[in-house]
């Protein structure tokens, strides 16, 4: 049935080792999905096809695609674009088979989180007003592919730090960047303060507007390999904010309240996400386009989804459904098929994904409000890639 036994059978292991497991299901079980216009979701998987069969690099590599699949994607990328919104629908129900993810939760509910492209006002160089540092990837910093952490280093390290000598050693922490180890780090940019450089190191990518009118765009450039922490997890398990209450505003502003300076409280619970992230200036994006995601490709809001790459593939459609907060305040029906281009160090599990929400403050209301139970259907290709889509 799928684009290849071994494959299958091997995302299925990896799946098992996380206590789920994939039921294939007809498309009469996504309700909602004969109603909607999937046009848009089969462009968006068409380039990504496309991409995966001219072996575009990623930014941060997922599973990788074997031969069956970039076979079965280099002929789906030329099949004709539907025209009609029949057309799209009936391209997906040919060639992907929908396979509900099974977790052993009630329900099988997953969770769904969400982020977004911050836009924010900065500085080339340091001044009063904007003096936290978005710093450049180091020279130093060697990231590791997945499973290949050295065995003398411990194993949760996803990067090291190269002397000169060759040997590799634990990358400075979150910490250590804030203190001695800063002076080795090239400055990209500067925010107004520390939160906000913090929380821009969350989303992955940020817009910058300079007073001189410039535009900046920053993306993901590595990390320093150390495990994420989610410090609006901390603030909810100490009571210090109800989790109905939690939001990104909420966050920001608690850290400010708490003070930002060495030894504030404020800056000490920033200190507990030992992770830090480095930036590069995205030259190639317009305006228009969105953040460029861990497989390489430029986001789409509402479209596009953040995966646990230790599990899946990109490109593969997900049909997500929920309740959310998602137009606007009020919780209402979200039915969606969403396509996985990116990841996140938070994103983990088989039924766990962030939704891409776009750019600026609504977008980030939107998705600062999201943590919400959803369930979760993957569409696999059905076809041999000696075959191709039919």
């Amino acid at each position: 049935m799928f684009w290849s036994q071994a494959a299958y059978l091997a995302l299925v292991k990896r799946l098992k080792q996380q206590g789920a497991a994939l039921q294939p299901v007809p498309y009469d079980d996504l309700a909602g999905f004969a109603a909607q216009d999937h046009r848009d979701l089969v462009a968006g998987l068409q380039a990504h096809c496309f991409a995966i069969s001219e072996a575009h690099p990623a930014t941060r590599p997922a599973q990788p695609a074997d031969e069956a699949y970039v076979g079965f994607c280099r002929a789906f990328a030329k099949v004709p674009p539907p025209a009609t919104a029949q057309a799209a629908q009936l391209l997906l129900e040919n060639h992907w088979q929908p396979c509900r993810i099974r977790n052993g939760a009630p329900g099988d509910m997953g969770l769904l989180t969400g982020y977004y492209e911050p836009e924010v006002e900065g500085s080339l160089v340091q001044t009063a007003e904007f003096a936290a540092p978005l710093y450049a990837r180091p020279a130093d910093l060697v990231t590791f592919a997945q499973g290949q952490t050295p065995a003398h280093l411990a194993p949760h390290l996803a990067a090291a730090r190269a002397l000169l000598n060759g040997e590799l050693v634990a990358f400075f922490t979150r910490s250590e960047i804030e203190s001695a180890a800063r002076q080795n780090l090239q400055p990209l940019i500067y925010v107004r303060d520390l939160v906000e450089a913090f929380l821009i190191q969350v989303q992955g990518s940020a817009r910058v507007r300079t007073k001189d009118g410039g535009l900046y765009r920053i993306g993901y450039a590595g990390r320093n390999g150390h495990p994420y922490t989610s410090i609006g997890r901390i603030l909810i398990q100490r009571g210090d904010i109800p989790e109905a209450s939690m939001s990104l505003a909420g966050l920001k502003q608690w850290i400010r309240d708490a003070g930002q300076e060495l030894g504030e409280a404020g800056h000490e619970l920033m200190l507990a996400n030992r992770s830090f992230v480095f930036f590069r200036l995205e030259t190639a994006l317009s305006a228009q386009q969105g953040p460029i995601g861990a497989a390489g490709l430029s986001l789409t809001p509402l479209q596009s989804i953040a995966v646990d790459r230790q599990l899946w593939l990109y490109g593969l459609p997900f049909w997500i459904e929920s309740q959310l907060p998602w137009r606007s305040s009020q919780v209402e029906p979200f039915s969606r098929l969403m396509l996985a281009q990116d990841t996140g160090s938070a994103i983990l599990g088989p039924a766990r994904a962030d939704i891409f929400f776009g750019t600026g403050l609504e977008a980030g209301a939107r998705a600062g409000d999201i943590r919400h139970p959803a369930r979760f259907t993957v569409l696999l290709p059905k076809r041999q890639a000696t075959h191709g889509p039919q």
